[in-house]
């Protein structure tokens, strides 16, 4: 099995979705919303993006399918929902912790 750290440094599309991810189980156009909805408006994924980068993600096994629906009866069954693996975790956070020390040295800089 890999160590998180073996993933790092992800792309920018690969963490956004994430953290988008982080907190709930979710299908391919509330990630988009998510994560525009997260950054107000200053990162916007396109589809390709997406879902290129999903099945990067479940290749990784640091993202799954998920098969079940909080109401399925309120949904389109078309809709494939994902939710972040317990190694996706580790990875969401080994990278925040990644950017947190790029952004100490900017400090120790003066460069922010």
């Amino acid at each position: 099995m890999k160590e998180a750290t073996e993933f790092l440094p992800l792309t920018a599309p690969v963490f956004h979705i994430l953290l988008a991810l982080a907190d709930d189980e979710r299908h391919g156009y509330a990630i988009l919303q998510e994560v525009e909805r997260r950054s107000n408006g200053s990162v916007s994924l396109g589809t390709g993006t997406l879902y290129t980068a999903i099945k990067r993600m479940l290749d990784w096994g640091i993202i799954e399918k998920a098969e079940s629906r909080l109401d399925p009866g309120l949904d389109d069954d078309r809709r494939r929902y994902y939710r972040i693996t317990p190694l996706g975790q580790q990875v969401a956070r080994a990278e925040a912790a990644r950017m947190d020390s790029l952004v100490g040295l900017a400090r120790d800089k003066q460069v922010l």
